[in-house]
């Protein structure tokens, strides 16, 4: 499965990604506005990655769905469908830093979410951010994900408790 937007693609993670992989995730930027990247990202840990979702591709079930956003043939940044339950699931992305103010994100969001909800026939997909995140709110707003409310210490970052902006598209 691919899925094309301008000049960049959606597609599964393969094996040659790793060095792209760590090197465009490998920010401590990255890790500031995510909750499951580390910093620092190894090869090791991309190898992993690629890894993990050979296996899942692998799987009868569709549990999770993580897309490369390929530019050239370079993994640029991520995105995927995870706790696929039934008819919803949530969103999360990562784009390397190089790239960031493009509008890659929000292009990469608009194609895996009508994916979601036409072909994965999913009726409501959400996402989560850290309120200190505000490009990522606006890329969900740009989106048509309409903000639902403040989770009040909703994850653990480094040993603390924070809140999370819940946004949400629905068919």
């Amino acid at each position: 499965m691919e899925l094309e937007f301008g000049r960049y693609k959606l597609r599964p993670f393969r094996r040659g990604d790793e060095p792209s992989v760590a090197g465009n995730i490998n920010d401590r930027k990255i890790e500031r506005y995510t909750l499951n990247i580390p910093y620092p990202y190894p090869l090791k840990a991309a190898r992993q990655w690629v890894d993990l979702n050979l296996k899942l591709a692998r799987g009868k079930r569709m549990t999770q769905l993580n897309l490369a956003i390929d530019l050239d043939g370079q993994v640029i940044g991520g995105i995927g469908l995870s706790a696929m339950n039934g008819h919803r699931a949530e969103l999360g992305y990562w784009l390397g830093v190089k790239y960031w103010g493009r509008g890659i994100v929000a292009g990469a969001v608009k194609v895996l979410t009508r994916y979601a909800l036409r072909e994965l026939k999913l009726r409501r997909v959400y996402a989560k951010v850290f309120p200190v995140n505000k490009a990522s709110a606006r890329v969900l707003e740009k989106a048509g994900y309409k903000y639902e409310g403040r989770l009040v210490k909703d994850a653990v970052k480094h040993g603390r408790a924070v809140d999370g902006l819940l946004y949400a598209r629905t068919r």
